[in-house]
């Protein structure tokens, strides 16, 4: 549970980002079980400061994106009778020239098949087109050889696993079986009628996260893995973009996904108890069992840190509740599961910083949440 002070801290916290660190609009929810414990925001979702941040915003989270696609991509191979361990080639033979079909889907979804960048200039609009250069691409590396975060072509991985399981897109399947039926406020490609609720987010500030700064580095050159694996597919490069309606109704699993916070730290929530929610179980336990089982920890060849991952989940720093597991998104949206305590978080802004990992805004109610929970 959460004490008193824990909420107070947390409140100061959330304010503290405002008065002190420039947030312009931001969201911050707390679950643990079937009962929300903290709900704040405030700010604006606009760069003008005219429009309010409500309980109603919604805001893209990129990369936060992919927490909720590795589960429903669990949920779709339980659904057809298999596990991480089984071999990739037992859905998708062809992928990387064959040259995957042997090893166990836990290496494309922990970030070890060396499909990051692609060769091929293919637009990020077109999954099919993706999809073929996937199929085409020479792995970067081999599993075995280590680890580098896939920032882009993960979604299409791990939609057109999706597709070949269920003959669905991965953001149909998400809303289905698992947004609904919670009552999520999340969606991997927004109907039009929920623009008008959306952030509008905003350009990432100069300066640059120290723990980011090599990745930032190896970004601006040309030629690097890290800036092939956040090009390719091309397109969307520029954060103005994300704000456009027609972006929006993408459905780009990877980085593509707008939401709220207590559609995330609920969700998180239901993932740290087991699947459960108000008595039923929504998610199967193996596909949360399957989402904290780390499978990879190493240097990461993209990021230039050292990063763990379980099936689809990025492992969180141990200065976070033990044994939490979720995913950032850049310039600093946040969420996880602590399934030790049954608590989801998340963290929902639009003022972006230049990192690619949790922010001091994030960050600083996290180290709330810890020093004052019993």
């Amino acid at each position: 549970m959460l004490t008193p002070e824990a909420l107070g801290a947390i409140q100061g916290a959330f304010f503290n980002n405002f008065n002190l660190r420039g947030e312009v609009g931001a969201s911050v929810s707390l679950w643990i079980g079937d009962s929300e414990i903290c709900s704040l925001h405030h700010g604006f979702r606009d760069r003008e400061r005219n429009v309010p941040w409500d309980a109603a915003t919604i805001a893209p989270v990129w990369s936060a994106t992919k927490g909720p696609a590795a589960a429903v991509t669990l949920l779709a191979l339980h659904d057809r009778g298999l596990t991480p361990d089984n071999p990739i080639g037992e859905i998708w033979p062809e992928l990387a020239r064959g040259r995957l079909a042997h090893f166990p889907l836990a290496t494309l979804l922990s970030h070890q098949c060396g499909l990051a960048a692609l060769d091929l200039p293919v637009p990020v609009q077109n999954h099919e087109a993706v999809v073929a250069a996937l199929n085409a691409q020479a792995p970067k590396w081999l599993p075995g050889e280590g680890h580098g975060y896939h920032p882009r072509t993960f979604g299409f991985l791990v939609d057109e696993l999706v597709r070949r399981c269920h003959g669905r897109p991965l953001g149909e399947l998400w809303r289905d079986r698992i947004a609904e039926p919670l009552g999520l406020d999340f969606w991997i490609s927004l109907p039009a009628s929920e623009d008008h609720r959306v952030a509008e987010m905003l350009t990432p500030r100069a300066a640059i996260d120290p723990s980011s700064q090599d990745f930032y580095r190896a970004l601006s050159q040309s030629g690097s893995l890290s800036a092939a694996a956040f090009a390719s597919p091309r397109g969307l490069s520029a954060v103005t973009e994300i704000n456009q309606p027609e972006t929006r109704r993408l459905a780009l699993a990877g980085f593509g996904g707008i939401g709220s916070a207590r559609a995330l730290a609920h969700f998180y929530a239901v993932m740290a108890s087991g699947g459960r929610s108000n008595g039923k179980q929504i998610i199967p336990e193996a596909v949360c069992e399957w989402a904290q089982n780390q499978r990879s920890e190493s240097f990461d060849k993209v990021l230039l840190v050292p990063t763990a991952f379980t099936a689809g989940f990025m492992r969180q720093p141990p200065s976070f509740p033990s044994g939490t597991f979720g995913h950032p998104g850049a310039g600093g949206s946040h969420a996880f599961a602590a399934p030790s305590r049954g608590l989801g978080f998340a963290y929902v802004m639009n003022q972006m910083e230049r990192s690619v990992f949790p922010t001091e805004k994030a960050l600083s109610l996290i180290r709330a949440l810890a020093l004052h929970s019993e």
